[in-house]
């Protein structure tokens, strides 16, 4: 480890390591890599049934073109229009790319990408390597770093960015080991973290992801679209989307209370249509409030379980009551039949359809064949994030946020399209730094905050505050709770270092990620009230037990500076410069003008 790098990326998932890989390929050389841990975070850790990669489709005779894939993006709502049209754009280089590397994305003998359709897709733009997607991808843009002879900061959190006049001019660090700080100096920061996972209880990023969403905000940076956020019903012993064939095979659900006596609850409450829903699931795996009459029932009666402090589960083991397969809709039982699976116990049905989805659980020491999964409504994806430009550049000079730590979606987006942002995002980031001038910053003293040391108190705060989020602020909103809570927050954050405590230095990573943990809901939570009085329910959001949901696509997003925010409008779709010859001489006087 140096003590100045020309820029450092944060985060070893798809979207760091694409980062670094563009940017030494671009002629940034003295570029790293700085993480808590190699092996840990979402990319590399996470999945779900059929993980889905979104991109311009590339197979069959149904066209598609950039600006309708872009128009499908903005269409989600809250979405800027640079955004949109970039990530449409740069879909197939990024896709190539990763086929180049070696990521397994299937294709028939002539060349063409299979695609199929996800949610909110209204082509067959998605394709898949199977369930671990996105590993696949980290680990295949991981060999090309190693390649590239990247070096590879690890066992460090970075607890500060530093800036000067608004501009990056180095980071903090807390090596996970020792305890100690480090300050390297850099001119760019690159924010690769993910999603904000830790603000949640009941949430299916890995346990391995947290995210430092945080550093953006201290960093003076502002957010965008941080209320816009992805649920649904996923396992919560071993964290993971149960979403597509899990839901298609049509399991039991049941919740328990504390007489031990099992409740059918989805039969109960819907007769026959429960099963029709549970397998419109597996489509339309998120919450929606649009489809709180159709499949989104099944989210809401999980939760009122939940919150009536029954434990919910899903069974493989046996069909549900009353269930009669060849009485289902025409949709699920003519996909059941085509799979050849119109028979026997949901366990055979998915053993017929995805075998693959049994052993994923086997392999973390859980039996389909013969165990229920416990199971959550659980916070997914954060559509918002750091508000960046076209070239994914912060609010501060030289900070750039990439992937899903980027606020670059809005109330929807197809299933999907966060790993092509891992990578377009990259690809953006890594063209506007390489443009810059080379050039050393000053750099600026930190001053270590002074903690308090005696009986740690880190996770009894954090859990408080994770249990009260699920509660107040996740799909099901009530605006009193989620100001009470943000009062509590704002209490925690101003006098963090007097009210946290912790027993010796070996906890001082935790210590940072509880800080970095009450940063960022209390800028969530003030986007959340401030959406919930302006907009109220839409998207993934039931604001005070209100159903109905707002149909108009949403033509503001939500921006935060710390913990106050305001309604922007968002930017319309570019209609920039298309002709040839006019973009071919502006190339060459680029070219020109560098030579120069």
């Amino acid at each position: 480890m140096k003590k100045y790098y020309d820029t450092l990326v944060i985060g070893t998932g798809c979207a760091g390591y694409g980062a670094a890989e563009r940017l030494h390929a671009f002629g940034v050389r003295d570029v790293a890599i700085i993480t808590e841990g190699r092996y840990m975070g979402t990319s590399r850790n996470t999945g779900s049934d059929k993980q889905t990669y979104y991109k311009l489709s590339l197979c069959g005779a149904d066209g598609d073109s950039v600006r309708e894939m872009a128009d499908t993006l903005y269409s989600g709502g809250g979405v800027m229009g640079e955004h949109a049209l970039c990530e449409a754009a740069y879909s197939t280089r990024c896709f190539m790319h990763l086929c180049e590397l070696g990521v397994p994305f299937p294709a028939n003998e002539y060349g063409e990408y299979a695609g199929y359709k996800t949610d909110h897709d209204p082509r067959s733009r998605a394709t898949s390597c199977g369930p671990l997607t996105s590993k696949y991808m980290t680990e295949a843009l991981e060999r090309a770093v190693l390649e590239r002879g990247i070096e590879i900061i690890d066992l460090e959190r970075v607890v500060k960015i530093l800036t000067k006049d608004s501009k990056v001019c180095g980071v903090v660090s807390v090596n996970a080991a020792t305890g100690k700080f480090s300050t390297i100096g850099c001119s760019n920061v690159v924010l690769a973290t993910g999603g904000p996972a830790g603000i949640y209880k009941n949430t299916v990023y890995p346990e391995s992801q947290h995210g430092a969403t945080g550093l953006a905000v201290d960093a003076g940076a502002a957010l965008s679209n941080m209320e816009e956020w992805q649920y649904g019903i996923a396992s919560i012993a071993f964290r993971w989307n149960l979403s597509g064939t899990y839901q298609q095979v049509i399991p039991r659900y049941f919740s328990i209370g504390e007489d031990g006596v099992e409740r059918e609850f989805l039969f109960e409450e819907l007769g026959a249509e429960a099963y029709d829903a549970v397998f419109l699931k597996g489509y339309q795996w998120p919450f929606d409030t649009r489809k709180t009459e159709g499949s989104s029932r099944v989210d809401l009666l999980v939760a009122k379980e939940i919150k009536r402090g029954r434990r919910v589960f899903m069974d493989f083991t046996k069909n549900p009551e009353g269930l009669v397969l060849e009485a289902l809709s025409d949709e699920s039982r003519g996909y059941l039949e085509r799979s050849e699976a119109l028979f026997g116990r949901p366990i055979e049905r998915l053993d017929k359809m995805n075998r693959g989805a049994i052993e994923l659980y086997a392999s973390h020491g859980i039996d389909l064949w013969t165990e229920p999964l416990e199971i959550a409504v659980c916070a997914q994806h954060c559509n918002g994030g750091v508000a960046v430009d076209a070239h994914w550049q912060s609010t501060v000079e030289g900070l750039y946020a990439v992937g899903e730590a980027a606020g670059t979606f809005g109330v929807y987006r197809p299933g999907g399209s966060a790993l092509n942002s891992t990578q377009v995002g990259a690809l953006r980031a890594a063209e506007h730094i390489a443009e810059k001038e080379r050039g050393m910053p000053d750099t600026v003293k930190f001053d270590v905050p002074t903690v308090k040391y005696g009986a740690s108190n880190v996770k009894e705060i954090s859990n408080s505050l994770q249990s009260e989020m699920s509660r107040v602020a996740d799909f099901d909103r009530s605006t009193d709770g989620m100001k009470a809570l943000l009062a509590r927050v704002e209490e925690i954050h101003e006098n963090f270092f007097e009210l946290v405590s912790i027993s010796d230095a070996n906890e001082l990573t935790e210590l940072f990620k509880l800080y970095d943990t009450v940063t960022v809901q209390r800028s969530v939570l003030s986007a959340m009230i401030l959406s919930a009085k302006t907009v109220g329910t839409h998207g993934a959001a039931m604001v005070d037990g209100r159903t109905k949901a707002q149909n108009e696509v949403r033509k503001t997003r939500t921006l935060t500076q710390a913990h106050l925010s305001t309604i922007a409008p968002i930017s319309p779709m570019p209609d920039p410069e298309l002709w040839f010859e006019t973009l071919l001489a502006r190339q060459r006087a680029k070219a020109e003008a560098k030579r120069k």
